[in-house]
């Protein structure tokens, strides 16, 4: 094989193979023959990766033969899919095509097969947001899913941290958990505070799904965030991103710095 050939163009490879059958080009090989073939470049490394492979007795013709396959297996390769990819929710304009937050995140529930990570600031509607990944934990009894979500203590409230914790697993159960089987569910108790000066929010907005697939974005977990308002994130496609990205949250967890909540 010639390893250079990956710094010519699909056209580049099928001129050289026509001058090769008809006796344009022809042993020996030199940089400046090739070069009027390597539109980008790279004439130099090819010409002796090619004189290399006639001295070991390739024939001309099989050397053409060679280029055409590789032109044509790219012509045929399946188009790979960007790894970082572009999620919006807001008003669409012509000529601008990017996924939907909202349907980003339905295909990450839905396609799950072994594990979820959530972290989100505002969950509000959360029986619609999370239907498809309360069906799909319904679905599948083995997959693992983990959220953690702010607890929020209003500016001025001096209610006992029980009663606020009671109230939002109340209120996440019955108002924004649409599934039988429930997640388990982390939060900062930083969040509770008295004092504002120490209070802390869990302010990121993420997905991980089966510790490969990695979502960042601006939109919480609510109705607005996910279909009308502006927000942006992007999808990464990264097993060592995703993993990074988790394991910050369950470092945190396994260290008790985020508790989980009892539902």
């Amino acid at each position: 094989m010639i390893p250079n050939t990956q710094t010519l163009s699909d056209s580049d490879l099928r001129e050289i193979a026509v001058s090769l059958r008809t006796g344009r080009l022809r042993p020996p090989f030199t940089p400046t023959a090739l070069g009027r073939y390597c539109s980008n470049g790279g004439g130099r490394m090819v010409a002796v990766e090619m004189q290399g492979l006639v001295e070991d007795g390739m024939k001309t013709d099989h050397l053409a033969l060679m280029l055409d396959v590789i032109a044509e297996s790219r012509a045929t390769r399946p188009e790979m899919r960007d790894p970082v990819e572009l999620v919006w929710t807001g008003p669409e304009r012509p000529g601008i095509a990017n996924r939907d937050t909202s349907v980003v995140v339905r295909e990450l529930f839905s396609t799950a097969e072994e594990s979820v990570l959530i972290a989100g600031y505002a969950v509000y509607q959360g029986r619609d947001v999370f239907r498809a990944l309360a069906e799909r934990m319904d679905f599948m009894t083995e997959l693992k899913v983990r959220m953690f979500l702010n607890v929020q203590r209003r500016r001025g409230d001096t209610t006992a941290e029980s009663e606020i914790l009671r109230e939002f697993a109340h209120r996440f159960r019955t108002t924004d958990w649409p599934g039988q089987r429930l997640p388990d569910v982390f939060y900062d108790p930083r969040s509770l505070e008295i004092d504002a000066e120490k209070r802390a929010s869990m302010h990121a907005k993420c997905i991980v799904v089966d510790h490969k697939l990695a979502f960042v974005s601006s939109a919480n977990f609510t109705e607005a965030a996910q279909m009308r308002n502006i927000e942006v994130g992007v999808l990464v496609r990264s097993q060592r991103f995703a993993e990074r990205l988790a394991e910050h949250f369950e470092t945190l967890a396994c260290a008790g710095s985020l508790l989980r909540l009892n539902l």
